[in-house]
């Protein structure tokens, strides 16, 4: 299969209108995941003032959203609250490794897959995130300890998240054995695995260079306020 670098250019909008459509909801331009799903939402690569007008009338006065459709500015009367410059990494010869002691995890584990996210921050997941692609899992004594999965779809493309471990239970190498679990699933289908982490995130870059990975892009995540629909015409 021929795939095209450029869809990960712009992965949530990528993602949105091709193999997770279905959990896609549109205003005008604006494209976002069912709310339940996932938090994010997809401008077009070069938005225009209607995009913006669409973004605005889609999201509500005064909400914050998060911008990652490449190099862009919100327009006048926007606030930036926050910007998150990251990575993104690309398979660069990963051996995908299944793991005996992974197991799959549905929908009766999301209660524990919540509490372990909420408990290690490895960033966001909600309650019909596990509906985006496979999660693994590691059970000590029964409670769940590590997990990893998939999130993002750009055509040809997977997305490795939700990458965490317990505290208690780090050093153990269980993070990276649920990474290479995750990639032998990707792989098996013929598809390329990425993933994202914020350039502060030292260890977790150089862990995913270890197994494989390499930059590809640098973008900058942008948290922006939402304004009124008087300041946007």
């Amino acid at each position: 299969m021929t795939v095209s670098f450029s869809a990960l250019d712009n992965p949530v909008w990528s993602s949105l209108s091709g193999p997770h459509a279905r959990f896609a909801e549109r205003h005008g331009q604006v494209l976002r995941y069912q709310t339940d799903v996932a938090p994010f939402l997809a401008l077009p690569d070069r938005p225009d003032e209607a995009a913006w007008r669409d973004l605005a009338a889609f999201a509500g006065p005064g909400a914050e959203v998060t911008v990652t459709a490449g190099e862009v500015t919100p327009p006048e009367g926007w606030e930036i609250v926050e910007e998150f410059p990251a990575v993104q990494l690309v398979d660069d010869g990963v051996e995908g490794v299944e793991d005996p002691e992974a197991i799959a995890l549905g929908p009766a584990d999301v209660p524990d897959m919540l509490d372990l996210v909420e408990r290690t921050k490895p960033g966001p997941f909600l309650p019909r995130t596990i509906e985006l692609g496979t999660y693994l899992g590691i059970r000590r004594g029964g409670a769940l300890v590590a997990m990893a999965g998939e999130r993002l779809h750009p055509p040809g493309f997977t997305e490795v998240s939700a990458v965490c471990t317990d505290p208690d239970h780090r050093g153990q190498g269980l993070a990276a054995r649920l990474v290479l679990a995750v990639v032998a699933g990707i792989k098996a289908r013929g598809e390329i695995p990425f993933l994202h982490a914020t350039q502060t995130n030292t260890g977790a870059i150089r862990l995913y260079e270890s197994l494989g990975f390499r930059v590809h892009r640098r973008p900058v995540f942008v948290v922006a306020r939402v304004a009124s629909l008087e300041q946007v015409g």
